[in-house]
């Protein structure tokens, strides 16, 4: 695989660009995340939220990565919210001309997740609906508004 082709996640994270996202995706790519309640569709919107995402690391650091065939697996750790470690794995799926059509993000733990996928809701606020991201209100649709105060 060209290595430039290769490091197209990687770079366009250290841009924190929209843009240089936006130049990596396939037309039709699905954003599946521990962040998101749904998948994202499409490379504008995806390309917002990845831009935005992007901003919210202070560091960085892509640790381990593997491919097979037409998947790249990239292990990774950052420094978000005044020094929160959050770890993760990133799997990257490539249509035939190497544009990236699928991403799975695994965030964990999942305190940090949470406040991650907040963040991220509040910095797009107008651009991507908000039930994509957690909220208080969404929790308890899910599970119930009276399990929810047991939970406390």
């Amino acid at each position: 695989m060209n290595k430039s082709i290769k490091n197209d996640w990687e770079n366009a994270f250290a841009q924190k660009s929209e843009a240089a996202f936006g130049e990596a995706f396939a037309e039709d790519v699905v954003l599946e995340a521990a962040v998101l309640n749904a998948p994202i569709t499409g490379r504008e919107n995806v390309r917002k939220i990845m831009g935005a995402a992007s901003k919210i690391y202070e560091s960085l650091t892509f640790t381990r990565s593997a491919t097979s065939g037409l998947q790249e697996y990239k292990e990774w750790e950052a420094q978000t919210f005044g020094g929160v470690l959050l770890k993760g794995i990133t799997v990257l799926t490539r249509s035939e001309n190497q544009a990236i059509a699928h991403i799975a993000i695994h965030h964990r733990p999942l305190g940090g997740a949470l406040k991650f996928s907040a963040v991220l809701r509040d910095s797009l606020h107008g651009e991507i609906d908000p039930s994509y991201f957690y909220s208080e209100n969404i929790f308890k649709n899910l599970i119930g508004s009276d399990s929810y105060e047991q939970i406390d």
